[in-house]
Parts: C-alpha cells; structure tokens; sequence
C-alpha cells in the first residue's frame, strides 16, 4: 500500500523568492542578489505546491511513514547539496551541508548520484561514509565499510556499465571542443562517462546555435545522445542506463532489492533526476523530492525550494533518527 498524501491540512507558507522565468535559468539566482517575482509567479507556486508540498512541512507525515521501515538515502549534488553557479568548478557545498550530509549517512545507507565526474564529485563533498555514482550513475563505487566488487588482485572495482565507452568518448570530447570554440562563453566539462557543454555564460543569442551545433555533430554518431539540463546539454553514451537505474543498482548493492520494508528517498532538482523519481513512484512507497523554487512538471511527491531548504530537511531527518535510537537502546 502506498503512501497517500492529505492536501485538505497542509497549509502551506509562501513568501516571495527569487526564481528564475524557465528550465534554463538558474534557481539560486545567477548574480546573487535577491530579485522578487511578480505576485502570478508566487501564487503559481503557491497552487503547484498543493501537488508537491513541502517535504518540511509534510515532514510528520513522512517520519510516521517512515517509522519501522528502512530508509536509503539518495541526494543529487548541483542545485540540491550545492547552489547553482556561474563557473562550474566553484560549485562548493558549505561545511552546513557537509556535517548534514555526514550525520544522515550515520542512519541511513546514503548516496550521491550526480552528472559530474565520480572523481569530481567526490572531491566536493569530501565524505567516506556514503556511495558516490557519477556520470550520472555511470560511474559507481562503494564506501569503505560497504561490501565492495574486487579485481583479482584485490583492488577495487567500480561498476561502470559503460566502461567500452571511453576511447569513442574521448574522440567525441576532441570533436565538441572544436565545434563550440568559437562561442563566446561556452565551455567543455569532462565527467569521464559523460561530456558536458555548459553555456549559462553564453550570450542567450547563441544559446540555440550552441544547441544546434552540438545535436548536429551527436546526430551522425548513434552510439551517442544528447540530453538537456540546467544550461548544460549533456552527451552520454546511448545506452539504457539513468539515475533510476543507478538507484535500483545501489539498492541490489545494499541487499534491499527485494526487501518490502525498504523506503527510497531520492531529492534531486534536475532534468535527470526525474528518472530516480519515476522508479520510486513505481514502487509506490518512498520519498521522492524534488528542488525547485518555481512549478514544473515532475513526477515527484513533495518539493523543496532550494539547497537551503535541503539542509534543513536533512539536519531534521538525521535528527528524527537518532532520537529514535537513542529511544530503543
């Protein structure tokens, strides 16, 4: 039986926020500076979370849903963990964070599935205690205390499903460079399983050619797809592979595959992220969150309207829990 949601209750407060107009634009802002919405945007949001509530303010709710089951973990990183930025590289999740993200880990099998690099992502959060799945969950690999894959000579081995990928997406790497060098603003990132083209500091009057220039190039090589993201377009290997299936491979991992007391939560902001949340509304019990300050369309449960709010949520979840423990010794 899943679990159901009461509106009639929920009382939801909404403040003006500073959003951005469309997909494309950035949900912390892209200057830093708060600019606030026209009152048709608040009350647009205010009527889209009827559908979506506030995972604070439903949290009761989930915490009772939740009690007796066992809860996996699943948190996106740019734009759930980090705000979005102008420069990439600089996407720093802040010590608040860190600590949150490590407490929740103490309770909950817990991991990080983002489009960066495995590496990279690691890099940013600088944590030993949760999964890391990069690429877009491409690129996973186990914590130290988990039970890990091993290669013969006892070194360990990521799952990397796409792993015959590499040389053809070096080659397509080369290629992308030369086609977008002469856009202002545009810029490669290579996720090793994934190229990302980033162009939030392209002149929005090239951001179609941009588009145009990277399908094009993508179209004459099948063993690949483009796929769109918050001012990034994505080049992947085309294979049936996303963030559900990276969820549903962490939750084999962790021995919960068939287990009916098991609880997914997954809070992710993007695109990508929709994929994680149609397997857990296909389970029809787990959490899935979505981050957003402005109605779009998703398949997820409840919202969170933006890092701020993740940081809350999650000191509050890490908190329950060891009540809860600290209750049953």
């Amino acid at each position: 039986m899943g679990f159901q949601i009461s509106h009639s209750n929920n009382q939801m407060k909404v403040k003006p926020f500073n959003g951005p107009e469309n997909e494309d634009d950035d949900d912390n802002g892209t200057n830093g500076n708060l600019t606030f919405v026209n009152p048709p945007d608040v009350a647009a949001y205010a009527s889209w979370l009827v559908k979506h509530p506030s995972a604070l303010n439903m949290f009761d709710s989930i915490t009772k849903e939740a009690k007796g089951k066992r809860v996996v973990v699943f948190l996106d990183y740019d734009g759930t963990l980090s705000p979005i930025v102008e420069d990439p590289d600089k996407a720093f999740m802040s010590a608040e964070m860190r600590m949150a993200v490590r407490e929740v880990a103490k309770y909950f099998p817990t991991s990080i599935i983002s489009g960066r690099s495995r590496e990279k992502v690691k890099e940013f959060v600088q944590l030993n205690n949760v999964y890391y799945g990069g690429s877009h969950g491409l690129d996973i690999l186990a914590p130290p205390r988990a039970v890990k894959s091993f290669d013969k000579k006892g070194n360990e081995v990521a799952f990397q499903p796409a792993k015959s990928y590499l040389p053809a997406i070096q080659e397509i790497s080369i290629e992308l460079e030369d086609t977008i060098r002469e856009i202002q603003g545009a810029r490669l990132e290579d996720n090793k399983f994934c190229i990302s083209v980033h162009y939030r500091q392209v002149p929005p009057q090239d951001h179609e050619i941009l588009k145009e220039k990277v399908k094009s190039l993508v179209e004459n090589r099948p063993e690949f797809r483009v796929t769109e993201g918050k001012m990034v377009l994505e080049v992947r290997p085309s294979i049936p592979w996303n963030k559900g299936d990276a969820l549903n491979y962490l939750l084999d991992t962790l021995g919960f595959s068939n287990a009916e007391d098991v609880l997914p939560l997954y809070i992710g902001d993007d695109r990508t992220d929709e994929d994680a949340f149609k397997v857990i509304a296909g389970r029809r019990e787990g959490f899935p969150i979505i981050v957003s300050s402005i109605p779009k369309d998703t398949v997820a449960w409840y919202s969170l309207r933006d890092p701020s709010e993740v940081l809350a949520f999650l000191l509050r979840l890490a908190k329950w829990k060891k009540s809860e423990t600290s209750f049953f010794k």
